[in-house]
């Protein structure tokens, strides 16, 4: 997408700020119908990414949080839609800015995006562009989101969504894709959003749970994943969504579309494989959780390579992405971060690596592939030696100015009253469905009332067999750690039923020893 277009199909005649008028003559006449429909469908299937990171998370988080990480995430999305239509494109694409690092308002509102080309590609209008981008922009507020885990409170982060995308994403963006970006003037090789995406996702992600501190250190412990089954969906649509989100970057049904998707399953399968491995050779089991990061690591190395590399070249990408994400996932214990869902080490890590492979291996023939772009330079292969130390400069800025600037802002909101980042330490031990939601994913609560419900009261002891045994689920655990945590009167009464049960189910099993006891003496006399 960082690259200098050669022309295009048909040659716009430059009628107007908004490519002329619908009401006198057709719009659509300088664009190929086949590529603004590979463009739009691609852009429905990267929308389907934004489920997947939901399903994702939720997995990845403890039963009692799950369903605040498929809240965060969509509602990241709502808050994403509203800033790119109120200005978020504009920042990042609009092509009368005169400056290196960020955009103007020249399309606030969408105005004047409409049927002219694109900054992006001639080959499809603006108005098509800009709802693609939004995708983008929206998948990349999802994962970065994922920081809250656990302990973060849902609203303050919603705020830091529509701040961090005008401050951070907006400018990474304008870097590497606008014509007046600075690192796009020095010729940085960007295909899908290495910098911007990945980097920013990644790198923003850290920063903010550095803000955010780190989880209550009992909780930590022992930490597993709630439901491998939901992780594996999720990776699933991701990947699917994937396809369309580096497939649509050639911005047309051309060749580099269909290479694009090729690099990227082998990418992500060679990740997926090497991460396995890496994984068997410590515990000795297939994890199915090591399949789904490594074939994330895997898609997020090809996202700024995909269009540049050769197929063969992605199959080395995916190995080292495979085994830099997987060792990167240790950096957070090295710096006392707590990315609890690896954020960093698959996004941040894996773009990083993605965007350094096109200093070595980008290839003209890759980028000719669309048909525009004809006679285009690639990296080391075509030698062109000096495009390493331009990606590598992209990835140092990008990601110092993404930390730094994340921060800021995470720390700015949290000063705000009202809008304190972390949730109170009780709140982190009931879990963040029951405090900030109200809603449950698994609602063991309400099942055990039914099952307290159903369950008759025995006048005779019950066979030991037929004992009732109480739930090991939700509601108690809660209520053990709100006696620990000295919750309020309220809280306490509300799990009072708990209690009593307790107690009943005590003197059923009292009385049970009891009578076998006496049954046993008589049978001795």
């Amino acid at each position: 997408m960082s690259y200098a277009h050669l022309g295009a199909p048909t040659v716009f005649n430059g009628t107007g700020s908004l490519g002329g008028d619908a009401r006198t003559e057709n719009l659509n006449q300088w664009y190929q119908s086949g590529d603004q429909a590979f463009i739009l469908v691609a852009a429905c299937m990267v929308l389907l990414m934004v489920p997947g990171v939901s399903f994702l998370y939720s997995g990845l988080a403890r039963r009692k949080s799950a369903l605040s990480m498929l809240w965060v995430t969509m509602m990241s999305f709502s808050v994403i839609v509203f800033q790119w239509y109120f200005w978020g494109y504009s920042l990042a694409f609009s092509s009368t800015s005169n400056n290196g690092y960020i955009g103007n308002l020249n399309h606030f509102g969408l105005q004047r995006v409409l049927a002219t080309p694109s900054i992006g590609s001639p080959l499809i209008p603006a108005l098509l562009y800009s709802f693609y981008q939004m995708m983008f922009c929206a998948v990349t507020a999802c994962l970065t989101v994922g920081a809250v885990a656990e302990r973060g409170r849902v609203v303050p982060s919603m705020v830091f969504c529509f701040f961090w995308a005008t401050l951070v994403y907006c400018p990474l963006a304008y870097w590497v894709w606008n014509a007046n970006g600075w690192a796009f003037k020095n010729g940085v090789l960007d295909y899908a959003g290495g910098v911007p995406v990945e980097i920013g996702s990644g790198v923003s992600a850290l920063a903010y749970s550095w803000v955010l501190g780190r989880r209550n250190e009992k909780m930590m412990m022992n930490f597993r994943p709630h439901n491998i089954s939901l992780i594996t969906l999720g990776t699933v649509l991701l990947w699917f969504g994937w396809l369309g989100f580096n497939g649509g970057s050639a911005f047309g049904a051309n060749l580099r579309a269909v290479m694009a998707c090729w690099n990227s399953c082998l990418t992500a399968m060679f990740a997926a494989m090497t991460w396995c491995l890496l994984d068997f050779r410590l515990a000795k089991k297939w994890s199915m959780v090591g399949w789904c990061s490594g074939t994330i690591s895997g898609l997020v190395a090809a996202t700024p390579a995909s269009g540049f590399i050769t197929p063969w070249a992605s199959i080395i990408l995916g190995v080292v992405a495979g085994v830099c994400c997987n060792f990167g996932t240790k950096i957070k214990f090295l710096i006392r971060i707590d990315d609890s869902l690896d954020v960093f080490a698959e996004h941040g890590i894996g773009g990083m690596v993605g965007l350094i492979f096109n200093g070595f291996f980008a290839s003209g023939s890759i980028i000719g592939l669309d048909g525009v772009n004809s006679g285009a330079i690639g990296g080391f292969v075509d030698h062109h030696y000096v495009l390493i130390g331009w990606q590598i400069a992209a990835i140092v800025a990008g990601s110092a100015y993404a930390f730094v600037m994340s921060a800021i802002i995470a720390k700015i909101i949290d000063l705000i009253p009202g809008l304190k980042l972390r949730a109170s330490e009780e709140a982190e031990l009931l879990g963040m469905d029951d405090d900030q939601h109200g809603e449950f994913s698994y609602d063991y609560v309400e099942v055990r009332r039914d099952f307290l419900a159903w369950s008759p009261q025995r006048e005779e002891p019950a066979h030991e067999s037929t004992i009732l045994i109480e739930p090991q689920h939700g509601i108690q655990e809660h209520a053990n750690m709100a006696r620990s945590a000295s919750l309020a009167d309220t809280q306490t009464e509300e799990r009072k039923p708990a209690s009593t049960y307790d107690d009943r189910t005590r003197e059923r099993s009292e009385s049970t020893e009891t009578t076998e006891g006496s049954q046993s003496n008589e049978k001795r006399d």
